[in-house]
């Protein structure tokens, strides 16, 4: 296994098939907002024009529409090995964020039928007070072709149990607790992994585009199939790569969900200001 501790790097382009990924990120602006096509093309296009060549889609298990996301993403789209590939050229994993009883969020990435069904499988378990307990959920998530990571550990009101971590397949290491305190967020969950023998990658944790790119993992093959992205991870090719800019894109991403919200709070059209805003 190569290791487990990756530089933060700036980013830079590289030659030969390499993948820019970003493990964390959700395809609405918020969870508890309704399903926009519109929206949702928008936002891949942007991640597209940041350099992505491909995301983990890692939306709330109990978001509003989580069936009419995939359904979208998946009619305009063609299957390549365990991807979804956007017309842009874009690959999405796909994926959920799943909230458990101990109060941690638990990322699961894998082929869409199975995402899918485990996120009809947890509907009784969709509310506070109803999550799963982290074990009961392992125990179900190995009944599927998944890959199972812990989002951002050490983000307050996450309890995940550490006895069990062995469990996982990977460690996020967050671009919002990135841009809070990277040094606090690099030192704990980077040594969190060490200390397991688990993979370290990074993931922004998108809702508004703006947050895309502050931070990715540079993987030095591409692949498109779960199986070739879990032997990357464990042979430690990648690279971490931390933006200059990524607190002002995260501060600034998240006051543009604040507004937005408000906007459609008050009865208004969120995506249509944002699309004309985009285009001015």
């Amino acid at each position: 296994m190569g290791s487990l501790v990756r530089p933060l790097l700036h980013p830079a382009l590289k030659e030969g098939p390499h993948l820019r990924l970003d493990f964390h990120t959700h395809g609405k602006l918020a969870k508890k907002l309704p399903f926009s096509a519109v929206y949702t093309d928008w936002l891949f296009g942007e991640a597209r024009r940041a350099g992505l060549d491909a995301l983990c889609l890692t939306e709330h298990f109990n978001t509003l529409h989580f069936d009419q996301l995939y359904g979208h993403l998946a009619s305009v789209s063609r299957r390549l090995g365990d991807t979804l590939e956007l017309p842009n050229g874009l690959r999405i994993f796909p994926g959920m964020e799943t909230d458990v009883a101990e109060g941690g969020h638990i990322l699961s990435i894998g082929p869409l039928e199975a995402i899918l069904e485990l996120n009809r499988r947890l509907e009784p378990h969709r509310e506070k007070g109803q999550f799963l307990p982290f074990a009961s959920l392992m125990d179900l998530f190995d009944q599927y072709p998944v890959l199972v990571g812990c989002g951002h550990p050490y983000r307050p009101g996450g309890h995940v149990p550490q006895q069990q971590l062995q469990r996982l397949d990977f460690l996020d290491l967050n671009g919002k607790d990135l841009a809070m305190d990277p040094d606090r967020a690099r030192t704990l969950t980077c040594g969190l992994g060490q200390q397991l023998g688990i993979p370290v990658v990074s993931g922004s944790d998108t809702h508004q585009a703006m947050q895309y790119g502050c931070v990715t993992t540079v993987f030095e093959h591409s692949c498109d199939s779960l199986s070739a992205l879990k032997a990357e991870m464990a042979a430690g090719r990648d690279e971490i790569c931390l933006s200059d800019s990524a607190a002002v894109q995260v501060r600034a991403a998240c006051l543009i969900k604040r507004s937005l919200k408000e906007i459609h709070a008050l009865g208004g059209d969120y995506v249509s200001v944002l699309i004309r805003g985009a285009g001015a």
